[in-house]
């Protein structure tokens, strides 16, 4: 059997969180079902933070308690602090993200703390979820970790002090994500290889965005390095408000394409994906939409891995 590769669908939440405008409640819930139906294992919903700062997103507790009752799917939320944790505790979600970001300016900007700050709070809300009668894995992310838009290059010295404080501070899962678009296949292999020189199997994922056109290159880098689970958005949408410049997410169809054909199974159908995009233009008609497998199609010579 092939080697088996995760996809986090983030579509629901990053895609979303840029938009031009607001996807109604029951078409965002169909989209998620057929994202679900398509086969992909696990699907970030939204974010629990405040509607003013994030109206796209203000129904993310009714999507969280729908999104849950969808069979063989992961159902996350991202949470940046404790009363986000609770609420998406409270909703049902399987599994909750935390951004922590690496450098000093976004860190303020997209959390108004420091970074070192945000890893307390990410203690406190493990301490919190741990307290629960129901287990919640946590996955903290390293934002800004292949550069910052805000402050410039970040050192690899303080993206590996980050991921080692936050897992002393009991997190399950590590991620490093490229938030503005940064990276390179270099970086992406450098920074894999001293993170997990210091906090071992706990780095699990990357969450890559495409701003410099190089987004699925860093993903090969990654895979080369290891890394089994992968961040993206249909369509490709996506992008961080509190990030100038920062575009859309690695397209999830173009990574499910190249996975496969090159023998890795991912679980995910093609075909029902593609279809996903029509349900993502009712929502959002006026929204730009990327993909190079939607442009061309799925190639005559496609084999899905066993």
């Amino acid at each position: 059997m092939s080697e088996h590769v995760t996809i986090c669908e983030v579509g629901p939440r990053d895609g979303l969180q840029m938009a031009k405008g607001r996807m109604p409640t029951e078409v965002k819930t169909r989209w998620i079902a057929a994202l679900a139906a398509a086969g992909l294992p696990q699907i970030e919903v939204g974010s629990f933070v405040p509607a003013r700062v994030i109206p796209q997103l203000a129904d993310t507790a009714e999507i969280v308690r729908r999104a849950v009752l969808l069979p063989g799917v992961t159902i996350q939320a991202l949470a940046p602090n404790l009363r986000g944790a609770q609420g998406a505790y409270e909703a049902g979600a399987h599994r909750i993200s935390i951004p922590v970001s690496v450098s000093l300016g976004h860190s303020r900007a997209n959390l108004n703390r420091t970074p070192d700050e945000q890893v307390a709070e990410v203690g406190r809300m493990v301490a919190w979820l741990r307290a629960q009668p129901r287990h919640v894995p946590v996955e903290a992310a390293c934002s800004t970790a292949f550069g910052c838009s805000i402050d410039g290059a970040v050192a690899q010295s303080e993206v590996v002090r980050i991921a080692a404080a936050l897992a002393e501070a009991g997190v399950d899962d590590i991620s490093l994500a490229d938030t503005v678009g940064y990276g390179n296949p270099a970086m992406i292999r450098a920074t894999v290889r001293a993170v997990r020189a210091a906090i071992g199997p706990a780095l699990k994922a990357l969450h890559l965005h495409d701003t410099c056109g190089v987004g699925i290159a860093n993903a090969l880098a990654g895979l080369d390095e290891g890394i089994r689970k992968f961040d993206s958005a249909l369509a490709g949408l996506g992008g961080c408000p509190y990030a100038p410049g920062a575009s859309g997410n690695i397209v999830t169809e173009d990574l499910v394409f190249m996975l496969e054909s090159m023998g890795f199974a991912t679980g995910v159908n093609l075909d029902k994906l593609l279809a996903a995009r029509a349900i993502l233009r009712e929502g959002l008609p006026d929204e730009e939409m990327h993909g190079n497998l939607a442009k061309g199609g799925i190639p005559r010579t496609f084999r899905k891995a066993a």
